[in-house]
């Protein structure tokens, strides 16, 4: 019974079956699920008690559920999010994200994070093309670990750095020297990863997150 609730409420969850529309009939349901008429009657029924569905005599099951969460825009979170915040949720998921991505990236995203590395110890002035290029190595890596969910998460974390004033210290805190630094950090996160060393490259991705709070911490 509570694998068709959980099947029915996911379907709406997804939109399958969008909010004021109706839902296929029981027999429909029945057929389509494998089991019998009064095992969805009695699934509707708990739908119903949950507010997700109403049930209208002679007319069907309508959705009502309306989602509680808001579509959250970078553009809403970067004026609340300071330098801080930012590195605090990079410390929670580039590890993890390092740590899947050793395991999980194909030879096919390890050849094209190879190229965004070649591109990116290809600069020599230009600020703003490292700090693209720096964003898509990390989107790779992202991408690498096969989560969707995390890799979404990830990239409100990028685009609310991008629009936030984070960026322009970072622009700041760009010498010559430290993006010769940069270069050759991220040159050993590659290799880590396309040795498939997760080790390594978790401890190296920790590592970058201290120095990049002491750079923050001087910045301030």
């Amino acid at each position: 019974m509570q694998i068709i609730v959980d099947t029915l409420f996911a379907r709406i969850k997804s939109e399958q079956y969008a909010t004021d529309t109706r839902l296929p009939s029981e027999r429909t349901l029945a057929a389509e699920l494998g089991v019998a008429r009064n095992t969805v009657r009695e699934a509707l029924d708990i739908l119903e008690n949950q507010s997700v569905i109403r049930r209208r005599p002679g007319s069907g099951s309508f959705v009502i559920y309306q989602s509680e969460t808001q579509t959250i825009s970078p553009d809403s979170l970067a004026s609340d999010t300071s330098p801080l915040d930012h590195l605090v949720v990079r410390g929670i998921l580039e590890p993890e994200i390092v740590r899947l991505a050793v395991v999980n990236m194909t030879p096919r995203m390890i050849k094209e994070m190879s190229q965004t590395l070649s591109d990116i110890e290809a600069v020599n002035t230009e600020m703003d093309t490292f700090l693209e290029l720096e964003e898509q190595l990390y989107s790779q890596i992202a991408d690498g670990t096969g989560n969707t969910l995390l890799a979404s998460c990830y990239r409100l974390a990028i685009e609310t750095y991008r629009q936030s004033f984070r960026g322009q210290l970072r622009r700041r805190s760009l010498t010559p020297g430290r993006l010769e630094d940069y270069q050759k950090r991220y040159n050993t996160l590659y290799n880590a990863i396309a040795s498939r060393d997760v080790a390594q490259a978790v401890e190296f991705e920790k590592l970058n997150l201290v120095e990049e709070q002491k750079l923050l911490l001087q910045e301030y």
